[in-house]
């Protein structure tokens, strides 16, 4: 296992904690971002649904609007420089407001009539029928355009908010967490290594103790043999009984 596989740190039982939190805290921010990711998801599927279906009644809306167009051309002449000079505000205007799908903040526009219709009396002497069909199909038309700005600006901010997502949930997934799982085994595995040496170190030292203490007895049997008090010649059998580090 390279150091580029893991992170550099020290083995130690508080590094093999602070790991092991590290990894739970790394799983769960991936179940959450990608919970988050389905749902961005499925909010994004309905709003390409919506899309087509509106701009299919876009298209017939709009046709529609051009027929009557020229059918109130045809019946009332041109009329277009008297409603640009009358004209002194806008009548459907647009409001805003904020949409929150897993945190992501989405602008929904609104349309809305304000005032009275300033052209009320048009076509009382010719061609109102015709006007009054054409005044409605452009406020569906325009209603339609507002909704479908409102559809595009939402479906282009989740899609850029879905890549940052799903970009995040794949260096979790793929990076984060296995270079701290690689890191968890690898604290694992050198602590285990520490625990046989200091097993072996034990060992060794008892085998030391062990030779010393035969070799005391030895001594002893040998005085007693040779008819020496071994009660005056304590410190001639003590060899010292120091632990050997190895």
């Amino acid at each position: 296992m390279s150091g580029k596989d893991r992170l550099a740190i020290f083995p130690s039982r508080g590094a093999q904690m602070m790991m092991k939190i590290r990894l739970a805290g790394a799983q769960k921010g991936h179940g959450l971002l990608k919970k988050k990711a389905d749902a961005l998801q499925m909010r994004f599927r309905m709003i390409l649904g919506k899309i087509i279906k509106t701009k299919t009644l876009m298209g017939d809306v709009m046709k529609e609007a051009a027929f009557s167009l020229a059918e109130a051309k045809f019946a009332t002449g041109d009329f277009n420089q008297v409603v640009l000079q009358n004209v002194t505000k806008a009548q459907i205007k647009i409001r805003t407001k904020k949409d929150n799908v897993a945190g992501v903040t989405l602008p929904v526009f609104e349309s809305y009539q304000d005032g009275s219709d300033t052209y009320e009396l048009a076509g009382l002497a010719r061609g109102g029928q015709q006007l009054a069909k054409l005044k409605k199909n452009y406020q569906s038309a325009v209603k339609l355009l507002v909704e479908l700005a409102s559809l595009q600006t939402s479906f282009v901010t989740l899609d850029d908010v879905i890549k940052i997502t799903n970009r995040r949930v794949n260096a979790i997934e793929h990076v984060i967490i296995p270079r701290v799982e690689r890191t968890l085994a690898y604290i694992i595995s050198e602590l285990d290594e520490l625990e046989r040496e200091e097993f072996y170190r034990l060992k060794k030292i008892q085998d030391k103790k062990r030779v010393i203490k035969q070799k005391a007895e030895a001594r002893k049997a040998e005085l007693i043999a040779a008819g020496i008090d071994i009660h005056n010649t304590g410190n001639m059998l003590d060899e010292g009984d120091d632990d050997v580090l190895f």
